[in-house]
C-alpha cells in the first residue's frame, strides 16, 4: 500500500517579503501568509483530501499554517521540533547583505561550502539535511500505507528533497506550496509526484510534476 507525504512550506511572513533570515525566530505569518494558509486549507477540503496525520515544525509560522488545514480536515496537529528551519545562529534576523557586511570572512567560507560550514553558533546545511531526513524516515515508517502532511520551511524542505532525490533543478518552493513524495512499499525508493505545487494561489506557478 502506498505511503504518501505532502510536504508543505509555511505561509509568507514579513521577513520572507524583506529577505530577512528567520531561522528559529518565532516570526508570525503576515496577513498575506494567513490568507495563503486559509486558501490551502479550503483547497484541500474542497478536493476531498484525506490526511491520517499532520506534523508541523513547532515554530510559530509553521503552526499557523498547519492549524487551518487541521481544522478543515478534522486532523490534530502534532508539533515536531525536528521539522524546524535551519538554525542560523548569530545571523538570525539578518539579510544576506547584512551578514556579509558584519561577518565577511565567515560569510565567504559559508558561501564556499555551505554544506559543511555553519553560521556562527548555527547549523550547517549538511546537519540540517541529516536532521530532516531522519525525521522524515521516522514519520513515514510510523504511517506506512497512509497519507500524512509535514508542514515545514523552505530551507528544510529543500534539503529533504535533495536527500530523497538528489540535486534537481526545481522551482522555488512558494509559500504554502505542496511537494508530494510517494513510496509503494517500505523497501522501494521514494517517487517525486510534484514539487512546489500551489493551485490554491491565484497566479502562482503550478510547479512541476514527475
Amino acid at each position: 500500500m502506498t505511503t504518501r507525504v505532502l510536504c508543505i512550506r509555511h505561509g509568507e511572513t514579513a521577513w520572507n517579503a524583506s529577505g530577512r533570515w528567520q531561522g528559529h525566530a518565532p516570526v508570525p505569518l503576515s496577513d498575506r501568509g494567513k490568507a495563503q494558509a486559509a486558501a490551502l486549507a479550503r483547497y484541500l477540503a474542497a478536493n476531498g483530501a484525506h490526511l491520517d496525520a499532520i506534523y508541523s515544525s513547532d515554530l510559530r509560522r509553521a503552526m499557523q499554517t498547519a492549524r487551518p488545514i487541521g481544522t478543515a480536515l478534522g486532523v490534530a496537529i502534532r508539533p515536531d521540533a525536528r521539522l524546524r528551519e535551519v538554525d542560523l545562529g548569530e545571523w538570525q534576523g539578518l539579510t544576506r547583505a547584512e551578514a556579509e557586511a558584519w561577518d565577511a570572512e565567515r560569510y565567504a567560507a559559508f558561501q564556499a561550502d555551505w554544506y559543511n560550514v555553519p553560521p556562527p553558533r548555527g547549523e550547517s546545511r549538511g546537519e540540517l539535511k541529516a536532521r530532516i531526513r531522519a525525521a522524515f524516515d521516522d514519520l513515514a515508517a510510523r504511517h506506512a500505507g497512509q497519507t500524512i502532511a509535514i508542514v515545514s520551511h523552505g530551507g528544510t524542505l529543500g534539503m529533504l528533497i535533495e536527500s530523497l532525490f538528489g540535486h534537481i533543478e526545481r522551482p522555488t518552493l512558494t509559500n504554502t506550496s505542496i511537494t508530494t513524495a510517494e513510496q509503494d512499499t517500505p523497501s522501494q525508493p521514494w517517487r517525486l509526484v510534484n514539487v512546489a505545487w500551489a493551485p490554491h494561489i491565484e497566479g502562482a506557478a503550478l510547479g512541476e510534476t514527475w
